[in-house]
């Protein structure tokens, strides 16, 4: 599998950076409607994900949801640095189909750690499905 290929290119993906605020993310999450984005460190490396959950925890700690007082907070106080593994762009298909069984989309990395971009269940899905199509017809093409 060419992960390269098929994945969505890290500029056209949604990510927040850990210096980001609380607001900033709040903010994102508003625009796209998502419920996990990917979060960066200052040199573009994939650090880990947030979810929708997350900013709920954290308004509830803080006991505030005015958009100021959530100005005051980094991105970084709310990374799940545990959740969403990332894999390597080299990785092997059957590593591919284990994580996108466990992960909505799987963030791909360099070497250096830094997001290329990410793998979602329906590209991989998509992925197998004309693969399994194009192995029907040319099983076709053979017993012709």
């Amino acid at each position: 599998m060419n992960i390269a290929k098929i994945m969505i290119p890290k500029v056209s993906t949604v990510f927040l950076h850990e210096n980001n605020t609380i607001r900033q993310g709040l903010e994102q999450f508003m625009r796209h409607g998502y419920t996990a984005i990917p979060v960066l460190n200052m040199s573009e490396q994939y650090v880990g994900s947030v979810t929708e959950g997350d900013f709920l925890r954290h308004i509830l700690a803080v006991q505030s949801a005015e958009m100021r007082e959530l100005e005051r907070y980094k991105i970084a106080d709310i990374v799940r640095r545990d959740f969403c593994p990332a894999l390597s762009i080299d990785e092997d298909h059957q590593e591919v189909v284990a994580a996108v069984l466990n992960q909505n989309f799987v963030p791909i990395v360099d070497a250096r750690g830094v997001l290329c971009g990410i793998l979602t269940r329906r590209i991989v899905i998509a992925y197998l499905d004309n693969l399994i199509r194009q192995e029907a017809d040319e099983t076709d093409d053979i017993s012709v």
